[in-house]
């Protein structure tokens, strides 16, 4: 069967309808204790890349399910006012998931720009898995 609807399509749309912030404001506001940081992004990228410190990982597959409080899968670092910052590789993923979670009805969801390459690229702390 066709696929009649592009993810690029898909991602542009989300992009509309999402509110996005640069690397440097998430760490910002994570510095200020304002925002967690949600990393969406699978075990091996964590272990190939390298993780923002103190950044919560939700992998993206299980983001739904932990951020619905009658699943029985639901992590109640979702269950909060605070700004929750999700990012991914570069931006394309945390869209899609932000935009989902404004579905499910967050109003708390922001967009990281760039993902993790654009913090590395701008020399934001980084950790490594040992």
């Amino acid at each position: 069967m066709p696929v009649n609807q592009h993810v690029a399509d898909m991602i542009a749309s989300a992009r509309l309808l999402i509110v996005s912030i640069s690397v440097t404001e998430a760490a910002e506001l994570q510095r200020l204790d304002a925002a967690t940081l949600i990393d969406l992004r699978d075990v091996g990228e964590l272990k190939d890349v390298g993780m923002v410190p103190n950044a919560f990982h939700a992998p993206r597959g299980m983001i739904e399910f932990w951020a619905d409080p009658d699943s029985p899968y639901h992590k109640s670092i979702f269950h909060t006012d605070r700004k929750l910052i999700l990012f991914c590789a570069s931006g394309l993923r945390s869209a899609l998931a932000v935009r989902t979670l404004q579905d499910m009805g967050m109003h708390n969801v922001l967009d990281m720009e760039g993902g993790i390459t654009e913090w590395k690229m701008q020399g934001l702390p980084m950790e490594y898995l040992a």
